[in-house]
C-alpha cells in the first residue's frame, strides 16, 4: 500500500490550510496500514477499560465477605476475562494482517512479517516544563512556549510516521531530542510530573511511567518496526527492490538489538530481552530469505555446481526459520506471539528445506560427470553437502557411479515431497495463513514440480531400494547481518539551547537565581579575571573590589552583561563587552552553583498490568564519593587591560568540574508504573 494524503485541503508539499505536516508525518493517510493502526488504538482503549473493570471486581472480591456478593462478583469477573480474551484475539489478528503491508505489485513472493507500531497517549509538556524552567533555571516559561509547542508537535507527528526514510528521520530526530530533554529537565533526584504511557504491541497492556527512558525505548522500537514495514513495501521482483528490502531488514534488526543492549529491564513485554532476541532472529531470517531471492532472481542455472550452491543457500534460510520457530514456542514468548507468526516460520522452514532437497536431487539425477568437467571442483562441492557421506562412500565414487547418484537423488526427492506436504499441512491449520493465497499457490506449485519429477524416475524397485536422505549442510555466500543505522545518533538542534551550554546548565546542576551586580571599573580595573568559554567564570577575585562588596564571588558564572545574554559567549567576547564600559559602570548577571549532594533514592521495582515484577529501565552503579572542588586562594588583582595578554592562561583554562553524587546516573527513583489492578487514578 502507498501512503496517499487525503485531498481535502492537503497539498503536495504537505501543507494544509490550518496548519502543517512535519516532514515524514502523514496523519491523514488512507491506507490499510493506517486503518490497522487506528483499530489497534481502539482495541488498546477497550483493553484498558476491561482491565479497570477487572481491577474493581478483584478489589470488591477481596473486601467482601458476603457470599451472594462474591458470587455476583465472580460471575462478572468471568465475563470481563472473557471480553479481555476476545480483545486479545482481535489484537492478535491485527498483528497477523501482513497482507496490507505488502507491495501491491507482488504476485510471486512469499509475504514478509512486519511489526506494528506501538501506540501511546498524548503527553502535555507545557505546564511541567514551564514550572521547571521557573524553579530550576529562573526563566519565565512563557518565553519558551514556542519551543515547547514545537516539541509537542514533533511528538504528535511521530505517532503517524510515513512509511519512508522521511518517517525514519522524524523518529530519529525526536529520539535524539529526548536525550537532550533528559539532561535539561529530568533530574535523577526528583520527578517532573510527566507520565509517559505506551501500549504493548502484542497484548495491548499499557505501561505508564514518569521515566523518560520508556519514551526513548518506545520510539526506538517504533523505528525498528517502521524499517520492517518499509521492507515489506519493497518490490521484491527487482534487484533494486530486493536490495532495499535487505537493507531495511538489517537496519531493523540493528535497531532492535541496540534497544536490547541499551535499555535493559524494560517494563513492557514487547521490549523485553527475550522478545527482542526473537524479533531480531525473525527479521534476520527474512533478510536471509531476501538474499536468497536476490541470488535466484536472474534464474537458477541447471548446472551441477549451481544447483548444489542453491541447495545450501535454501538450507541456510530453512535453518534460520527453524531457529525462529523454536524461539517462538518457548515460554513465555509463545503466550504473546501471534499463532500466525510461529506457523509462518514453521511453514517457511519446511518449504525452504524441501527446496534444498529438490535442488540436490536435481543435481544428482540430471547431471553426470563428463570428461570435460572439473572433477576436483565437483568433488569438493559435493563433499561439503553432508556431515557424512551416504553409506560412507567417497564423494568422487558416488559422483562417478550413475546408479548410486540416482539412488541418493531419489531419496532427496522423496524427502522434498514429504517436506512440501508438511508445509501444506501446517499452512492449512492456520486461518490467517489460509487467507494468503500467494503462499498457498507457491506451496502447491513447488509440490507439483517435485511430484512431476518423481514420476519421471519412478520404477518397480521403489519399495525395495529405500534410503533416508541425509540432512544438507547450510552455507551462504552472503549472510544477513545486523546494521545499526546512523539515524539512531542523528544530530539535532537543542530546542532549549537558549538556556545555555548543556554541560553546565542541566537538570542535575542546582543554581541560585541570577544576581545583578553593578560593575564600576576603577582605573579600568574591575578586580577579577575570567576563564572558560560559554559561560565564562569569575576567578582571581579581589575581595576588596566594589564587585566583591556587591556580592560577587569567585567561581560565579557570568550569564549577562547589560542587555546581552552571555551564556554562550567566550572569554574574548565578554572581554570585548567589558572593555566598552565607561565610568558609570554596567550591570552584570551572575549565578552560583549550589551543593547538589543529596542521598540517592533506592532502586525501585515497577509493576505493570498482568506483567511480572521488573526493575526500572536502566540499572547502573552509583558513585557515592563526594569530591568537592578545592577553594582557590585570592591572588593579586590584575589590570583590566591585561586580560588575554599577560595572563593568557587565565582565559584558556577549562571550566571546573563540580562532582555530583547523581551525575550521569539514569532514572534511579521510584516510578509509578501501571499496577495490576489498574485503579490508580493518578495515571489517567
Amino acid at each position: 500500500m502507498t501512503d496517499a494524503i487525503l485531498p481535502n485541503g492537503c497539498k503536495a508539499n504537505g501543507t494544509v490550510e490550518n496548519g502543517y505536516f512535519k516532514k515524514g508525518c502523514n496523519p491523514l493517510a488512507q491506507t490499510g496500514r493506517s486503518k490497522l493502526q487506528n483499530q489497534r488504538a481502539t482495541l488498546n482503549q477497550q483493553i484498558i477499560k476491561q482491565m479497570r473493570m477487572r481491577a474493581g471486581a478483584e478489589n470488591l472480591l477481596r473486601a467482601s465477605s458476603n457470599n451472594k456478593v462474591r458470587e455476583s462478583v465472580l460471575l462478572e469477573l468471568s465475563f470481563v476475562n472473557s471480553n479481555l480474551q476476545l480483545l486479545m484475539e482481535q489484537l492478535e489478528g491485527l498483528n497477523s494482517s501482513v497482507e496490507v503491508y505488502q507491495n501491491v505489485q507482488e504476485s510471486a513472493s512469499i509475504p514478509l512479517i512486519p511489526l506494528g507500531l506501538k501506540e501511546t497517549k498524548d503527553v502535555d509538556y507545557s505546564v511541567p516544563f514551564k514550572d521547571f524552567l521557573l524553579e530550576h533555571y529562573s526563566e519565565d516559561g512563557h518565553d519558551f512556549q514556542e519551543e515547547i509547542s514545537d516539541l509537542m508537535d514533533q511528538r504528535q507527528a511521530c505517532r503517524t510516521p510515513s512509511r519512508s526514510e522521511e518517517g525514519i528521520d522524524l523518529l530519529a530526530g525526536y529520539f535524539s531530542q529526548l536525550a537532550l530533554l533528559e539532561s535539561r529537565f529530568f533530574s535523577p533526584n526528583r520527578q517532573i510530573g510527566i507520565f509517559f504511557t505506551w501500549y504493548d504491541t502484542f497484548t495491548g497492556v499499557p505501561v505508564c511511567q514518569q521515566n523518560i527512558s520508556l519514551e526513548r525505548a518506545s520510539v526506538l522500537f517504533n523505528m525498528g518496526a517502521l524499517y520492517t514495514q518499509i521492507a515489506t513495501r519493497c518490490h521484491r521482483q527487482s534487484s533494486s527492490g530486493l536490495q532495499e528490502a535487505i537493507s531495511a531488514l538489517q537496519r531493523a534488526a540493528g535497531v532492535l538489538h541496540h534497544l536490547k543492549e541499551t535499555f535493559t529491564h524494560t517494563p513492557s513485554y514487547d521490549m523485553s530481552p527475550a522478545m527482542l532476541s526473537m524479533l531480531v532472529r525473525m527479521i534476520l531470517a527474512q533478510a536471509q530469505e531476501c538474499l536468497f531471492e536476490k541470488i535466484a532472481l536472474p534464474g537458477i542455472r541447471n548446472l551441477f555446481l549451481s544447483l548444489l550452491k542453491m541447495a545450501q543457500e535454501t538450507a541456510k534460510v530453512s535453518e534460520m526459520y527453524d531457529h525462529v520457530h523454536q524461539s517462538m514456542i518457548q515460554t513465555p514468548i509463545k503466550d504473546n506471539v501471534p499463532f500466525f507468526w510461529s506457523t509462518m516460520a514453521q511453514v517457511k522452514s519446511s518449504h525452504y528445506r524441501s527446496l534444498a532437497h529438490y535442488f540436490t536431487a536435481t543435481a544428482l539425477m540430471d547431471h553426470e560427470v563428463n570428461p570435460s568437467d572439473d572433477e576436483d571442483q565437483q568433488e569438493k562441492a559435493f563433499s561439503q553437502m553432508y556431515d557424512a557421506m551416504p553409506d560412507a562412500h567417497p564423494p568422487l565414487d558416488i559422483l562417478k557411479n550413475t546408479k548410486e547418484r540416482q539412488r541418493i537423488g531419489k531419496a532427496h526427492l522423496r524427502r522434498a515431497i514429504l517436506e512440501h506436504e508438511e508445509a501444506l499441512r501446517i499452512y492449512s491449520l492456520c486461518r490467517e495463513l489460509r487467507r494468503l493465497d500467494i503462499l498457498g499457490d507457491i506451496l502447491q506449485a513447488t509440490l507439483k514440480r517435485s511430484l512431476a519429477k518423481f514420476a519421471l524416475h519412478e520404477d518397480e524397485d521403489e519399495f525395495t531400494d529405500y534410503m533416508e536422505a541425509p540432512d544438507i549442510n547450510s552455507k551462504t555466500e552472503q549472510k544477513a547481518e545486523m546494521e545499526v543505522p546512523g539515524s539512531t545518533k542523528v544530530k539535532v538542534t537543542d530546542l532549549f539551547q537558549r538556556l545555555g551550554p548543556l554541560s553546565v546548565f542541566s537538570a542535575k546542576q542546582r543554581w541560585t537565581a541570577p544576581r545583578t551586580i553593578r560593575l564600576r571599573p576603577e582605573d579600568r580595573d574591575i578586580g577579577f579575571t575570567l576563564k572558560g568559554d560559554g559561560p565564562v567564570q569569575i576567578q582571581s577575585l579581589d575581595p576588596l573590589c566594589p564587585a566583591a562588596a556587591d556580592g560577587l564571588r569567585e567561581g560565579d558564572y557570568l550569564v549577562g552583561v547589560g542587555e546581552v545574554d552571555c551564556k554562550w559567549s567566550s572569554v574574548t567576547e565578554v572581554t570585548r563587552l567589558l572593555r566598552d564600559v565607561d565610568e558609570s559602570g554596567v550591570d552584570i548577571r551572575v549565578v552560583s552553583m549550589m551543593d547538589t549532594s543529596q542521598p540517592l533514592p533506592p532502586k525501585s521495582a515497577t509493576y505493570c498490568g498482568g506483567l511480572p515484577k521488573t526493575y526500572s529501565m536502566i540499572c547502573l552503579a552509583f558513585n557515592d564519593e563526594d569530591k568537592n572542588p578545592k577553594s582557590r586562594k585570592v591572588t593579586k588583582k590584575m589590570s583590566f587591560l591585561s586580560w588575554g595578554l599577560k595572563n593568557k592562561s587565565a582565559s584558556t583554562l577549562s571550566l571546573p568540574t563540580a562532582d555530583h553524587s547523581a551525575s550521569g546516573l539514569p532514572w534511579q527513583r521510584p516510578c509509578p508504573a501501571f499496577p495490576s489492578s489498574y485503579n490508580d487514578s493518578a495515571l489517567y
